[in-house]
């Protein structure tokens, strides 16, 4: 189960780095949000007359309304519920455009991070530490979190809750849904969303695009398993000025996840002449003391700490900043899946915590692949015999170890970073 989809800022690419600092005060990191109607508390009456959708942009999500309804209904929604909640609801074709176009998958990792760790959002994250430092320390000795990186999943969602999305969270969900690409993961969060209101817990939701909502951005399979009453005043209240609630609740989450208390995310690292970077993946797990022997060391200097097993990453190539991460990298990838994010949580919360900025450089010459191009490549890797398994256009695991099997293949550094350059290799 995940608590996020991915998806985040598609603008500042080309934005001055003051422009970046100055959005990243007021703004989340997600993409821009289209405004929408909310349900309000008049619309949750008893006396609805079965949901009536617009179809002028999309027949057929009509007719998975009416078929989603008496599914939802099986499960024990009621009518008038249901009908409330879908009244004025619509196929927004905008939404699955976003889903198509998430920038942790789209944006290189450098644009990423200087809207993500700007200079504002970490003044703006130690400020909001400051303030809710008393919960923040509650919360971590409850669930074994550091309140750093529950700080910055909150600076990352919704800048410090400065910005929730006001999307239709009915309309978000119930057009995911429908799209084929992940229709059983979104109808369950359309239900489950459905089951939100029934219970109560608000009278409306709005949120981000894709169905996130609260301060943090729950998901809402995920707040029904997770949300917390941590200022015990009778309701799990992920929305409201008060972030304890959420705060908590993030916790929670990542500690179901496998969070382990003084475990590094990752640390930033410098390799040595002759590095084997057909290891530089995800999937290869060794011992501290393999990496140590390869000659790995901080930048720094120092070696390694123990923190049990862990990967390199170089998410930019053997050209970029390198990265030893740990087990709790993986944890935050339950909350979102891309490297980017991960990385973007991690070096945050480092840097609410005091320490300063990546010192690695980037290949900031470099152009991002387009979704298409990134399709492309994942076809012609399947042709050439290197199983990227699947032609999503996402660039996980699998798609960076047939990288590194066609790099390793023709004799170039095996980093399993893609590029422009390597799309003309394959071509």
């Amino acid at each position: 189960m995940r608590i996020w989809i991915a998806a985040l800022l598609t603008a500042l690419t080309t934005a001055s780095p003051l422009a970046a600092q100055q959005l990243a005060v007021h703004s989340s990191i997600r993409p821009e949000i289209r405004p929408s109607d909310l349900l309000t508390p008049d619309l949750l009456t008893p006396d609805l007359q079965p949901t009536q959708v617009s179809a002028a942009s999309q027949p057929g999500f009509a007719r998975w309304v009416q078929g989603f309804r008496k599914r939802a209904l099986a499960q024990g929604i009621r009518a008038q519920i249901f009908d409330a909640a879908f009244r004025g609801v619509r196929y927004d074709a905008g939404i699955v455009a976003k889903d198509r176009n998430q920038s942790e998958f789209t944006k290189q990792i450098w644009d990423y991070l200087d809207t993500a760790v700007s200079g504002a959002r970490v003044k703006n994250g130690r400020a909001a530490v400051a303030k809710h430092n008393a919960v923040l320390s509650r919360i971590e000795a409850r669930y074994g979190v550091e309140k750093e990186i529950v700080a910055a999943i909150w600076g990352l969602e919704t800048s410090y809750g400065a910005f929730f999305g006001n999307t239709n969270t009915i309309q978000a969900l119930a057009t995911l849904a429908y799209d084929p690409r992940r229709s059983a993961f979104f109808e369950q969060q359309t239900l489950d969303a459905l089951r939100i209101l029934q219970a109560g817990d608000t009278k409306g939701l709005q949120g981000s695009w894709a169905g996130a909502m609260g301060h943090t951005q729950f998901m809402p399979t995920s707040y029904i398993a997770h949300a917390q009453d941590f200022n015990r005043d009778g309701r799990r209240d992920i929305w409201g000025k008060d972030p304890t609630d959420a705060l908590a609740s993030t916790a929670a989450y990542l500690q179901h996840n496998g969070w382990k208390k003084g475990q590094p995310w990752g640390l930033e690292v410098i390799l040595p002449k002759g590095f084997d970077y057909s290891n530089s993946t995800e999937r290869v797990k060794k011992p501290v003391n393999f990496w140590t022997r390869q000659g790995v060391r901080l930048v720094n200097g120092k070696q390694i700490p123990n923190h049990g097993r862990a990967s390199i990453l170089l998410p930019a190539g053997h050209r970029g900043a390198a990265f030893v991460i740990f087990g709790n990298f993986q944890v935050l990838e339950t909350y979102n899946t891309a490297d980017a994010y991960v990385i973007g949580v991690g070096h945050l919360a480092d840097r609410l915590a005091g320490a300063g900025p990546i010192k690695g450089n980037w290949p900031r010459a470099d152009k991002p692949l387009s979704f298409t191009e990134k399709q492309q490549m994942q076809r012609r890797l399947l042709s050439k015999g290197f199983d990227p398994d699947g032609l999503d256009g996402i660039i996980g695991p699998n798609t960076i170890a047939a990288v590194q099997a066609f790099q390793k293949a023709i004799g170039v550094v095996p980093d399993g970073y893609v590029s422009k350059e390597l799309l003309a290799r394959l071509r």
